[in-house]
């Protein structure tokens, strides 16, 4: 059976050029095509008359447009004529994950990061009544702004006629074979062939660890919960999307990098961890970064610095002797400067001036170093965002990775209205007086943001109601510096945002973003 849009150079509604032919099956195919209005690349699937599951496709289509997470590959048009019917998608920018698993060995907290992302993606969809069904590693893309995306949601499924008795508990197994590929570089099953299928022992599907050397514990063990291998140490498998997402969110905090060892590196060698001293590495980082109260870290994918590839330790340890080394001659070069003085005539107590002491009292101002940094998405339930903002990317601010952090997407400054703002919350460690803050924001002119303070980072409605106001709200864009005029003492500093500015790489998408914040006041 053929489509009746069989060649390229058709349009669509007027708008939809078809350009390349990216796959087919019987009755349908999937095509590059653009959108000549936006001036933009899109995926168009067309049906061919009488597909016996069109109804069911753009039923699917149709309820996954209604989906508001950018994780997800959003619907953007469908035609449902029975004769030329079609569906018209966002067009995927960035590596598969298949590519990823190709390219070599991923490092094991890149992996996780991904499929974290991506099973929190798809436990907002289940919230909403949708399931995936056919989960390969074709279907999760990295973007190039260390972003994920998950394509197909339903629509993959109804074109293939598949269906579950069970759809959290298969998208959870879905999720669980993409985090043993990412871990491994086998594919645990024979139903994909462009990896190569994981090895066996008795029949049982081994175990990460037993396949490749170096996998965590604890990520061995959240990816065999997720498949439901035996031998789990008396852990429950996963039932659905959101646990294993709280799962990898907590087994992947973030890890502080010595800013001397940052650099611009391949996002694909983007690591918060080296595989062989994992486990400390993680302790430290959760006694580091959980906020107070919490039993483990959520700072996510806390996730956070997505910076660090295989030669990330040798790069640190040097960056660390160099520091040192910095250090040392910095004390002697003080040292010496400190004889001449006390040697220097000018010095001599002959010569001290007389009269009243110039020496200040009281509280210096100085630079605060944050604790850590979380998105702060206060006015949305942890169901629909669990991972709170774009949490993952917020140590990229504390780092000094480029990448910095930015809020979710939008499809209007004023967040889709679906809420009045959102924003950035830091702790600083103890109680103090912010007296400055300087923010380096993005280079698009439209966000007006305000500072505010608080004693609690809950996310919740009323702990935003109970914060401070000490700073705007002011337009901002490129380094902007908050003066606080009467400084308040609290805990933790909140960025928020009340309009977003425009992404000029991205027509019809608004997103706020944050590279640098350096805070200024007294303990």
């Amino acid at each position: 059976m053929s489509t009746f849009t069989s060649e390229p150079g058709v349009r669509l509604g007027g708008r939809y050029r078809l350009e390349d032919r990216l796959a087919a099956a019987a009755g349908w195919a999937a095509w590059k095509a653009i959108d000549e209005i936006l001036a933009r690349p899109v995926r168009v699937i067309t049906f061919a008359a009488g597909f016996p599951r069109l109804e069911q496709t753009v039923t699917a289509a149709r309820a996954a447009s209604r989906l508001t997470d950018t994780r997800l590959t959003q619907v953007f048009d469908v035609e449902d004529a029975w004769d030329h019917a079609y569906i018209v998608l966002e067009w995927p920018f960035g590596e598969t994950l298949a590519e990823l698993v190709a390219a070599g060995p991923m490092e094991p907290a890149t992996g996780a990061r991904i499929v974290a992302e991506a099973a929190a993606a798809l436990s907002g969809a289940h919230a909403a009544g949708l399931a995936h069904l056919c989960l390969r590693p074709d279907s999760v893309r990295w973007t190039v702004g260390g972003g994920v995306k998950v394509t197909g949601l339903g629509i993959d499924a109804a074109l293939a006629g598949v269906t579950s008795a069970d759809p959290e508990r298969a998208d959870t197994r879905g999720l669980g074979e993409l985090l043993y590929a990412t871990l491994t570089g086998f594919w645990p099953g024979q139903d994909y062939p462009d990896l190569p299928s994981a090895p066996e022992s008795d029949g049982e599907l081994r175990r990460p660890r037993q396949v490749r050397a170096g996998v965590p514990g604890i990520l061995d063990d959240l990816a065999a919960r997720a498949l439901a291998l035996p031998g789990r140490d008396g852990h429950e498998p996963f039932t659905a999307p959101a646990e294993l997402a709280a799962a990898l969110a907590a087994a992947v905090p973030p890890v502080r990098v010595p800013p001397a060892a940052i650099g611009r590196r391949d996002p694909r060698q983007d690591s918060g961890y080296r595989s062989a001293d994992w486990n400390s590495q993680q302790r430290d980082a959760a006694q580091r970064t959980a906020p107070e109260g919490a039993g483990l870290p959520r700072s996510q994918p806390g996730y956070g610095r997505e910076q660090a590839g295989p030669g990330g330790r040798r790069t640190a340890v040097r960056a660390i002797a160099v520091s040192a080394l910095v250090l040392i001659a910095a004390v002697g070069a003080s040292a010496a400067a400190i004889h001449l003085l006390n040697k220097s005539p000018s010095r001599s107590a002959s010569h001290r001036p007389h009269g009243p002491s110039t020496r200040r009292s009281g509280p210096v101002s100085t630079t605060i170093t944050p604790l850590w940094a979380r998105g702060f998405d206060a006015l949305t339930p942890p169901s629909r965002d669990p991972f709170d903002e774009n949490t993952p990317q917020a140590a990229n601010v504390l780092d000094g990775n480029p990448q910095g952090w930015h809020t979710q997407y939008y499809f209007s400054a004023l967040f889709g209205n679906l809420k009045s703002g959102t924003g950035f919350i830091l702790n600083l460690g103890t109680t103090a007086k912010v007296s400055s803050v300087t923010v380096t924001f993005g280079s698009a002119a439209g966000a007006i943001a305000e500072l505010k303070v608080g004693d609690s980072d809950v996310r919740s409605p009323a702990n935003l109601n109970s914060m401070t106001t000490v700073a705007g709200p002011r337009p901002v864009a490129g380094t902007y510096t908050f003066t606080i005029s009467k400084p308040v003492p609290d805990r933790y500093l909140v960025i928020w945002f009340t309009k977003l500015p425009p992404l000029g790489s991205q027509p019809g998408r608004f997103a706020a973003k944050i590279y640098k914040v350096v805070i200024t006041g007294t303990n």
